[in-house]
């Protein structure tokens, strides 16, 4: 054979996945080689929080992500971390296997930016190995995930001052430069500033974030998915929408890592809590033109409109009959009791339709 090498033959023919793939996984996951894996720089170094939270937002942004939830919360030595996304998502029967070393949907698509190499199957690897628990609360193929990481600040320790935003100042040669303590809320706003033509951050409490999960899906849900959608047929970040009451809030965020009590999942419903705007919204750079205040009062009545929805009392009840009609169809393929009578509230930032449910004798 010319080159008298089957290898050579075997590359032309296949491509070199074979080389640099030790195992294929399925749904476009492969674990790398030791050999590929080494080629595509050092092992990622966990040395503080931040560098956890930058690796979360990487991963979210290499899976195609266009909105990015990032909740932080701490409590006495321990910080919680949970980034939900709506990007391609993991199927459930890798979800621990992610963890792995050297397990990755990059088999051809690492990525270069200012912080390195992305693509070796090794940042949720390193995460895992300095966590205290790192896991997937919520995810399947084309759903987005919701990540959930918890550390030991004695382990991995992170920067005193949590509080200070950072400082962005335009420099003579055109660049951002940033000042400020390299703190959680600097990682994600350099991040959010160098992704912003990828990916949209939002970043908060765990309240705050809830909040916003909530917003995001009642605008963009049909009225009939709320109905009669199920939770784990959704994207991840759609699904607080689906939430008929407080109870039912709280419980579909905490099975996406986001505890909260039923008095807080009440204020969020009542609209008591803002969802968060993007944190580039609070971003400012020092040397570019202030944008004038007349434009910014006119984006804030654009973005919110505080005189809330209000409807007509027979277009309600002619929307409430067409609810009802729908439901018939599924309450005879289900055999359940088809004469209801919903229950629709319709609140300054959606509408919400409860139906009562009960199977015929």
């Amino acid at each position: 054979m010319a080159d008298g090498s089957l290898e050579s033959f075997i590359e032309n023919v296949s491509g070199d996945s074979h080389l640099r793939v030790e195992a294929d996984l399925g749904d476009g996951f492969v674990r790398l080689r030791s050999a590929e894996a080494e080629r595509r720089q050092a092992a990622h170094d966990i040395r503080s929080t931040e560098d956890i939270v930058i690796e979360m937002l990487r991963n979210a942004r290499d899976a195609h992500a266009k909105s990015v939830f990032a909740a932080v919360s701490r409590e006495g030595d321990r910080r919680r971390i949970v980034m939900v996304d709506d990007g391609d998502g993991v199927p459930p029967a890798l979800h621990e296997r992610v963890f792995e070393p050297r397990v990755t949907s990059k088999l051809d698509s690492m990525h270069l930016d200012k912080w390195g190499v992305h693509g070796r199957g090794m940042a949720l690897y390193s995460i895992a190995v300095n966590a205290e628990t790192a896991r997937i609360a919520a995810s399947d193929q084309g759903q987005g995930a919701s990540f959930v990481v918890e550390t030991d600040l004695g382990r991995v320790g992170e920067k005193a001052d949590q509080s200070s935003f950072p400082v962005f100042e335009r420099t003579d040669t055109g660049t951002v430069a940033v000042r400020g303590p390299k703190n959680i809320l600097r990682t994600v706003c350099e991040f959010a500033l160098e992704c912003r033509r990828d990916c949209t951050v939002y970043l908060g409490s765990v309240t705050d974030v809830v909040a916003t999960l909530y917003a995001f899906g009642l605008s963009s849900l049909t009225a009939v998915a709320r109905a009669f959608g199920r939770a784990e047929e959704l994207p991840v970040c759609k699904r607080l929408a689906l939430a008929a009451d407080p109870a039912e809030l709280a419980r579909i965020a905490d099975g996406l890592g986001l505890g909260l009590s039923e008095r807080s999942a009440r204020r969020v419903m009542d609209g008591e809590i803002e969802p968060l705007p993007p944190l580039l919204d609070r971003v400012r750079i020092e040397g570019d033109p202030a944008e004038p205040p007349d434009a910014r009062k006119q984006a804030s009545r654009t973005a919110k409109d505080a005189r809330g929805l209000k409807i007509a009392p027979e277009d309600l009840g002619d929307f409430s009959d067409r609810v009802v009609a729908a439901y018939r169809d599924i309450a005879r393929r289900y055999y359940l009791e088809p004469d209801v009578q919903p229950e629709v509230r319709v609140g300054k930032d959606g509408i919400r339709i409860c139906i009562p449910v009960s199977k015929l004798d």
